[in-house]
């Protein structure tokens, strides 16, 4: 088995609008699916991520503010799953909740150290 890590693309549910109750629903999607990898034994962790925050960059370490109000796409949260391979890390993004919403899943391998 390998980590995966999938990371979540989309926009921020209040600057699309969704009422209290839209929103309610959409946990409970995200819940579910979280369930499923928890069942299967394949999730290893993850988190939603806080709109907006801070980037550093180059030798002058430049600071910009990244407030979500900014952002037409912001970095989500994420999930780390161990599976067999991309394919099937492939697989399990297929329930991403958020694909309605034009959101997306970037799925890249967790590099190991030895």
């Amino acid at each position: 088995m390998k980590d995966f890590m999938m990371i979540f693309i989309g926009a921020d549910y209040g600057e699309l609008g969704l009422s209290p109750e839209e929103i309610q629903q959409r946990m409970g999607k995200w819940l579910a699916w979280n369930a499923k990898m928890d069942q299967a034994g394949i999730l290893r962790g993850g988190n939603a991520l806080h709109s907006g925050g801070v980037r550093i960059s180059g030798p002058e370490r430049t600071v910009t503010d990244r407030a979500a109000t900014e952002l037409k796409e912001l970095v989500g949260g994420y999930y780390v799953v161990a599976v067999e391979d991309i394919a099937a890390a492939q697989k399990v993004a297929q329930d991403f909740p958020d694909y309605d919403l034009g959101g997306t899943v970037e799925i890249r391998e967790v590099m190991v150290f030895d």
